[in-house]
């Protein structure tokens, strides 16, 4: 008897130890992940030379192992703690999807518009981009997503002082930044840009197999773009919650766009006008880069013509249907050999979907371009003076602004287009795979 008494103090003492230390350890797991989503982080900035490289040097073989001899391979990258803290961080928030500027975000739903802006590093021009949203009218029905492919302290602020309409930030997980010393940044494993092949596979460097249509192996900077707007249009489409029962369109925007006051009000006409008398349109446009000296007598026409991608860019407006026709093409777009995704997308419109894009778009447009400095340009950017040329135009125009009708041109424009010609910069087959697996991944 007293053996059995015994057995059983030793199995409830057991049991007693066990639970204790589940529960340290268990309390323990959750201020680890607490302390890598800190609010302190929310006001630091990852080091841009985050990336540490390992001392250890191995031997491989290329892949075409009769034609190469050995070679050492290059020092495996590793990962510094902080940017994976980061890369938690940026998980974290787009799993929370956390609304600003409403209510109730539990019973808040979007109306007939959504915008979607692709954000780099640029904040002055963000920060233009944003004077012209706070003086649409309207804008307060309006959600507008943004999509970060850069963390800054400086933009997460600006945009945190955004009260004027309803606001969400989404951050693009596969970013330079966040993989600073490996695909899909630059890996020191890969080959230089203008490499010759043969002497890149000699090297043994990791994509030697894939240079692209120009003989030029990948460069990530270029490469980030395109990977960006197809994550973000999956990601919009098919992740963000407040949009899954969403049936109204998505307007695409850049950080270097600047709108016009009526912006809105003019969307809101087209999208009725393309409904009554432009059901084939596939999409909506906002303008063109033509320059236009006055809105005199074309503030109230819109045209219906073929998608170009160096023409209808900005401002591209796409329904749920649309994105559905996109999604089918997705293996084109993802190994069609050109980093932009507008040229890509022309190649689409000739290729892979049913038919040409039709566009619905004003004569009178009312969206600008802000940015003649993109990535291709050194010359010394000076969006301030931009933004005031625009400003003075929009003022000098402002009685033609918010035209009461709509009608449509009679100049159809409907011409067949050729395959635009390949830019190339995407000939990497990794990138090709990662374009792919969006639709799999948050």
């Amino acid at each position: 008897m007293r053996f059995r008494i015994y057995k059983r103090k030793v199995l409830i003492l057991t049991l007693v130890v066990a639970a204790c230390g589940f529960v340290l350890w268990s309390s323990n797991g959750r201020q680890r992940k607490n302390d890598a989503l800190a609010p302190p982080l929310l006001d630091a900035e990852p080091p841009r030379d985050a990336g540490h490289l390992a001392v250890s040097v191995g031997i491989r073989r290329v892949s075409n192992e009769s034609a190469a001899p050995l070679v050492p391979a290059a020092p495996r990258p590793e990962v510094d703690n902080l940017t994976l803290r980061y890369r938690s961080l940026v998980y974290q928030l787009n799993f929370d999807q956390m609304l600003r500027n409403v209510d109730n975000d539990g019973t808040w739903t979007p109306g007939e518009l959504v915008l979607v802006v692709q954000v780099h590093n640029r904040p002055e021009y963000l920060r233009l981009l944003l004077d012209s949203l706070r003086k649409a009218q309207g804008i307060n029905e309006v959600l507008v997503i943004f999509s970060h492919d850069f963390w800054s302290a400086e933009i997460n602020n600006m945009i945190a002082r955004v009260d004027f309409c309803p606001v969400l930030q989404v951050f693009f997980p596969f970013s330079i930044q966040l993989y600073p010393s490996e695909f899909p940044g630059s890996d020191p494993r890969d080959c230089p840009r203008d490499l010759k092949k043969n002497a890149a596979l000699k090297l043994g460097c990791i994509n030697a197999e894939y240079p692209d249509s120009f003989g030029h192996y990948r460069e990530a900077k270029f490469s980030q773009t395109k990977h960006h707007w197809w994550w973000k249009l999956h990601f919009v489409w098919e992740r963000v919650k407040v949009l899954q029962d969403y049936t109204g369109l998505i307007l695409f925007l850049e950080e270097d766009h600047y709108l016009a006051p009526d912006f809105y009000h003019v969307f809101k006409k087209m999208w009725k006008l393309k409904q009554q008398e432009c059901p084939g349109c596939d999409v909506l446009s906002l303008g063109t880069y033509t320059a236009s000296r006055s809105f005199y007598g074309i503030a109230d026409k819109v045209d219906v013509k073929t998608w170009k991608s160096t023409e209808h860019n900005m401002g591209l407006a796409l329904t749920r249907d649309a994105y559905q026709k996109l999604i089918e093409c997705t293996d084109t777009f993802c190994t069609y050999d050109d980093y932009n995704w507008d040229w890509t997308l022309q190649y689409l419109t000739v290729s892979c979907l049913p038919k040409f894009w039709k566009v619905l778009v004003p004569q009178a447009p009312r969206i600008f371009h802000a940015g003649d400095c993109g990535m291709h340009h050194k010359k010394i950017c000076r969006p301030t003076t931009q933004s005031a040329q625009i400003e003075s135009f929009l003022k000098i125009n402002q009685q033609y602004l918010f035209p009461e009708t709509l009608v449509i041109s009679e100049k159809f424009s409907m011409v067949a287009i050729s395959p635009p010609r390949k830019n190339g910069g995407w000939g990497d087959i990794r990138d090709h795979e990662l374009c792919k697996s969006y639709r799999r991944l948050q």
